[in-house]
C-alpha cells in the first residue's frame, strides 16, 4: 500500500474535520431571525440564471410588479437584477459564486432564482460546485421548504430538507485514493439537525399538524442518520401535542404514491439527500417540477427557486418561449407569505391552482403543442385579478 496515498488522506479528512467543527460552532451563536417588517425597503434580487431561467424570470417579475405594485411605489420594496451567475461567468471566474455576486446577493434581503447549470465531470464547462449549494452554504440557507398539494387527492404536503449538510455539503471535497478507490463525505451535526428539527416541529404547531415525519436510512448509515433521529427524540419532547415517527427513505419513497396511506403524511423532515429524492417524487406527482417552487430560508436571508434545472436543451432547441413559468412564480408566491405579504401570497396561490390544476384553460406543453410561457402568465394574472377568484377558487374545492 503507498505510504503517501494514507498520509494524503489523514491530511485531507482532518481538514474536513477541523472545517465541520468550525462550522457546528458558529451555528451555535447565529444572529436572531430577522424581521421584515421592520424594513424599508425590503430589498429583493433576481437571479436570472442560465438555460430557460431568464426567459421564466421575466414572467415570475412580472406577476411581481403586478401584485407588489404599491409597496414599489412607496418605496417599501425594491427590486435588483443579479446578472452574474450565468454558467458562462462563473466558469471564467472558476468559481460556483464569484466575489462581487456574492456581494451583491447579501445586500439582498430575498432572492428570487432562476435555475442555474451544474457543470458536471466531462462536460463543456469546469467541474465547479454547484451554486445553489454554495449559495446555501454562503447565506446559511439551511432549511430547504417545499410545499407540494394535490388537494383532488387529499394530498398536502411540506417537506423540511436540511440544506447546509448531509451528503451534499462536502461534494466537491472527495478524494480519490490511488486510482481504484473513490471517497466521499456524509456531514450531520447537533445543531444543524435541531435547527431543521425544530422549524418543522415549529410549523406543524403553527397550523395545528399533530404529526411529524423523520426520514432516515438510520438503520444502514448508522452514525449521520443515527444522529439525527436522536436530534428528532429530543426536540420531539419539546411538541407534547404532536407526534412524530421515523420512516426510512426507501419505504418513504413507496409509501408516497400509495393511494391507502400517503394522505396521512402532513409535514415531512429530513438530511439533505433524502429530501432532494422525495420532493422530485412529489412535484411529479403534483404535475411535474414545473408546477413546484421552493424556500431556501436562514435566519439573515432567503431565497426561492424553481426546483427544476435550466433545461439547456429546449434553449437549443428553440423551445424557450414555451417553458413553464409556473414553478418560478409558485416560488414568489412563497418568497411573499415570507416577507409578510400573506393575503397577496394566498391570492397568487389560488390563483396558480385553478390555472394548474382545476380549471386549466390553457394548456403548457414545453412545446408548440401548448401556449407560451408569457400566455400561460397571462392566465395567471387574468385569473388572480378575476373579481371572483374567491367564488371560483370555492367552486373547485368545495
Amino acid at each position: 500500500m503507498d505510504k503517501n496515498i494514507l498520509e494524503q488522506a489523514q491530511q485531507h479528512f482532518a481538514e474536513l474535520v477541523k472545517s465541520q467543527i468550525e462550522r457546528s460552532e458558529k451555528m451555535k451563536s447565529a444572529l436572531d431571525w430577522i424581521d421584515y417588517s421592520t424594513l424599508k425597503p425590503i430589498i429583493i434580487g433576481f437571479c436570472w440564471g442560465d438555460g430557460i431561467g431568464p426567459i421564466i424570470s421575466r414572467e415570475a417579475e412580472r406577476v411581481l410588479n403586478v401584485v407588489l405594485k404599491d409597496e414599489i411605489n412607496n418605496g417599501k420594496v425594491q427590486f435588483r437584477t443579479i446578472e452574474g451567475l450565468t454558467i458562462e461567468n462563473r466558469a471564467a471566474h472558476m468559481k460556483a459564486i464569484p466575489d462581487d455576486v456574492l456581494q451583491e446577493l447579501k445586500a439582498c434581503h430575498v432572492i428570487l432564482k432562476a435555475p442555474t447549470t451544474t457543470p458536471e465531470k466531462g462536460g463543456p464547462y469546469p467541474n465547479i460546485e454547484s451554486a445553489n449549494v454554495a449559495m446555501r452554504r454562503e447565506l446559511d440557507l439551511f432549511a430547504n421548504v417545499r410545499p407540494v398539494k394535490i388537494p383532488g387527492e387529499g394530498v398536502d404536503w411540506v417537506f423540511f430538507r436540511e440544506n447546509t449538510e448531509g451528503a451534499y455539503i462536502l461534494g466537491s471535497k472527495g478524494f480519490m485514493a490511488g486510482d481504484d478507490v473513490a471517497f466521499d463525505f456524509k456531514v450531520i451535526t447537533r445543531p444543524g439537525a435541531e435547527r431543521i428539527l425544530r422549524m418543522a416541529f415549529d410549523f406543524a404547531r403553527k397550523n395545528g399538524i399533530n404529526t411529524v415525519t423523520v426520514v432516515t436510512k438510520a438503520n444502514v448509515v448508522k452514525t449521520t442518520d443515527g444522529l439525527f433521529l436522536e436530534m428528532a427524540e429530543r426536540v420531539g419532547k419539546e411538541y407534547p401535542g404532536i407526534k412524530w415517527e421515523g420512516w426510512y427513505i426507501d419505504i418513504m419513497t413507496a409509501k408516497l404514491i400509495d393511494p391507502k396511506r400517503r394522505t396521512q403524511f402532513r409535514v415531512l423532515v429530513m438530511p439533505n439527500l433524502y429530501g432532494d429524492i422525495l420532493t422530485d417524487e412529489a412535484a411529479e406527482m403534483q404535475g411535474g417540477v414545473g408546477t413546484a417552487g421552493s424556500a431556501n430560508i436562514g435566519k439573515r436571508y432567503a431565497m426561492f427557486e424553481a426546483i427544476h434545472g435550466s433545461a439547456p436543451r429546449m434553449v437549443e432547441e428553440g423551445r424557450g418561449k414555451y417553458a413553464d413559468p409556473s414553478s418560478l412564480i409558485k416560488a414568489a408566491g412563497m418568497m411573499l407569505n415570507h416577507i409578510g405579504f400573506v393575503d397577496k401570497a394566498d391570492k397568487l396561490g389560488k390563483a396558480l391552482e385553478i390555472c394548474t390544476q382545476f380549471e386549466k384553460k390553457v394548456k403548457i406543453t414545453g412545446r408548440d403543442t401548448g401556449v407560451t410561457g408569457r400566455e400561460f402568465c397571462d392566465y395567471i394574472l387574468e385569473t388572480m385579478q378575476s373579481p371572483d377568484l374567491q367564488e371560483k377558487y370555492i367552486s373547485f374545492t368545495g
